[in-house]
């Protein structure tokens, strides 16, 4: 018998777990201070340099490239290597699938990574590491080794477009899949919450797992309100069965 294949939008949510504060939550990052958004907005970080050392500084603090994935990593983990065929689209930029044992080729990440830097002039690009050594260093805007030109995170930062590359893989997915959970994702950023209603109109069942009401709750087979660390291993331990 064919297992379904299962798409899974992870949004911060699925994070909040691992240490890593989600950003429009009711604790979420943008409430708490509004000015931070500036800091990940590419028009401000590129024409001002006082934005682009707060935003490394941010950078450098940041709970993400220390965290540890969470029982939802692993539950989606468990769940592949379970034999049923997994598609994770995840709105994060924390690596944390791939460190729970996600195969890489099986994450499409949709708005970026943490975990690089990239040159927004040659293109650029090495591990997020090297770049916050030369901040330890003393650098405070440390330019690009090769050309000269400004570095940013390898994320992509508001006013930047996706990558259509990844986009068109998500949507081929959303498209093919049988199963679609949105998890920890307020479905409020698009093109990404987008996904959600492709899958529905293409007849897979959806299941939305999270805190708040999102906008898709209305089209969803089941909404589950219970915590993501708890319902999404019952959910997807139910699936692999």
């Amino acid at each position: 018998m064919t297992k379904p294949l299962v798409a899974i939008l992870t949004g911060a949510g699925v994070s909040t777990d691992s240490g890593i504060p989600d950003y429009r939550g009711p604790n979420g990052l943008w409430r708490k201070d509004p000015e931070a958004e500036k800091l990940v907005t590419y028009e401000y970080y590129m024409g001002d340099p006082e934005i682009r050392r707060r935003s490394w500084q941010m950078r450098r603090r940041s709970e993400a490239l220390g965290a540890e994935p969470n029982a939802a990593h692993r539950a989606i983990v468990d769940l592949e290597r379970s034999g049923v065929p997994v598609r994770v689209l995840t709105q994060n930029v924390d690596g944390l699938h791939q460190l729970a044992g996600l195969p890489a080729r099986k994450v499409l990440e949709l708005h970026g990574t943490a975990r690089e830097f990239v040159c927004t002039q040659c293109g650029g690009r090495g591990p997020m590491q090297d770049t916050l050594a030369r901040l330890d260093a003393g650098e405070d805007d440390p330019p690009c080794l090769e050309c000269g030109g400004i570095l940013k995170s390898a994320t992509v930062m508001f006013g930047e477009h996706l990558d259509p590359a990844v986009l068109g893989d998500a949507l081929a997915v959303a498209k093919a899949c049988q199963v679609f959970y949105a998890v920890g994702s307020s479905l409020k950023v698009h093109p990404a919450a987008g996904l959600v209603g492709v899958a529905a109109e293409h007849g897979a069942r959806l299941v939305v797992v999270n805190g708040e009401a999102t906008p898709y709750d209305e089209v969803a087979d089941d909404v589950v309100r219970e915590p993501i660390g708890t319902a999404l291993p019952r959910l997807l331990g139910e699936l692999a069965g």
